[in-house]
């Protein structure tokens, strides 16, 4: 038998006799007698058509990304927010933006008549709040405040670390009890309060903790170094709790504000040139584009507790200082190393520390600290058993006694 002949793809003659491709080449024949208008329509709604699929990909995206974060929110209201340092300044002003979202409260604060001030404030807006006295520096003080709540709430969803001291002076007119004063409350306050609310937390398998730092747990500020010691520790203790937390269903967010106008300068302790260094302090305190209102800080806090957030850093000085400091580092520590030689120095003879309300010059209070003053008179910054100097008192407003709190 012959072999069969071997498989020829047919062609058929044109006009001119030359062969043309077959239906094989169908692809090659439409280009070839397709025009370029022709095919430009049809790029044009192949285009069209990924474009149409590429934004109903992002906008499916989009709504499961809003149901996600929407599933993980913290709702707080109903819940027991307890926020220590609540007696005044920014742990007030926080405790209020808490109760308006229906939370019920417990704030606790060293000072008793500063903490009853206080309730009476947030009781009179329509509050249900607990008002206990403690130390956070004291474990068994601040586990007895647990254990009230507890009775009273049925047990704590949201704990706010917020209760600090500030020391501020030149390094050489400090000495070792400042530095454990600052790690006792700042640091030591922050983890004695969390020990303490943690089981109550992980009983229930949900819970928020945040814990209130500052620019100073970033940056190492001149002046403020047991301060900015404490922070540090702090910051480090919240970071690593929200990782080792999250399994339990307990959030921990990192709250780092820059200079808030609290009026805390007026409580804050001063060494060395004492009226020089409140008067720097107060300044800083009282810039009104450069520093963050409380209102607004207490608001992004809230938020940022409802939204489970890792990290919260308020205030654009705070975001671009951060930022550079992350980048250069040694640009920003030799820039505080300029700064500090303009701080005021260490006297030969150490005078001891003083409150700020006992501190009153020239400039400060002034007029040129208004926001500062006003701030500390609306937020019960006058409202413990310390005291104001007569001038400090008289260059503040308080001829007239202490002014109820109004937050």
């Amino acid at each position: 038998m012959s072999a069969a002949p071997p498989h020829r793809t047919a062609v058929r003659p044109t006009h001119a006799g030359v062969a043309a491709p077959t239906d094989q080449s169908c692809l090659g024949t439409f280009l070839a007698v397709t025009s370029d208008e022709t095919r430009m329509k049809a790029m044009k709604t192949m285009t069209t058509m990924t474009t149409v699929r590429v934004a109903m990909l992002c906008a499916i995206g989009t709504l499961l990304l809003a149901r996600w974060r929407a599933s993980r929110r913290f709702h707080v209201s109903g819940k027991v927010v307890m926020i220590t340092g609540g007696s005044r300044g920014l742990g007030l002003v926080l405790a209020r933006e808490f109760a308006r979202e229906g939370a019920k409260l417990v704030i606790c604060a060293r000072d008793e008549t500063e903490l009853q001030r206080a309730r009476r404030a947030l009781a009179e807006q329509g509050a249900d709040v607990v008002a206990l006295p403690c130390d956070v520096s004291r474990l068994e003080q601040i586990e007895a405040v647990v254990r009230t709540a507890v009775e009273r709430f049925g047990g704590i969803d949201v704990l706010v670390n917020n209760a600090s001291i500030m020391q501020a002076g030149p390094f050489e007119a400090m000495d070792i009890r400042d530095l454990r004063r600052a790690m006792e409350v700042n640091f030591w306050g922050t983890v004695n309060a969390t020990t303490a609310v943690l089981p109550n937390m992980r009983e229930h398998g949900e819970g928020a903790i945040v814990n209130v730092t500052s620019i100073g747990a970033v940056l190492a500020l001149p002046h403020v170094l047991p301060y900015t010691c404490s922070k540090f520790a702090a910051r480090g203790f919240s970071e690593g709790l929200r990782a080792e937390l999250g399994r339990a269903g307990i959030s921990v967010t990192t709250v780092i504000p820059w200079l808030m106008r609290t009026g805390s300068p007026v409580n804050a302790w001063f060494k060395g040139n004492a009226e020089h260094e409140y008067l720097w302090f107060s300044f800083a305190d009282a810039i009104p584009f450069a520093t963050v209102s409380a209102r607004y800080a207490a608001r992004r806090i809230v938020a940022a507790t409802k939204r489970r957030e890792v990290e919260v850093v308020i205030g654009w000085p705070a975001r671009v200082l951060k930022r550079v400091h992350d980048l250069f580092p040694g640009l920003t520590i030799r820039l505080f190393a300029l700064m500090n030689r303009a701080l005021p120095r260490a006297p030969e003879q150490e005078s001891g520390e003083k409150r700020g309300m006992q501190l009153a010059s020239l400039l400060s209070p002034s007029p040129l600290t208004a926001l500062l003053n006003r701030a500390a008179r609306r937020l019960n910054q006058y409202g413990g058993q310390a005291r104001p100097s007569p001038q400090h008192a008289h260059r503040v407003g308080l001829e007239g006694g202490t002014p109820r709190p109004r937050i």
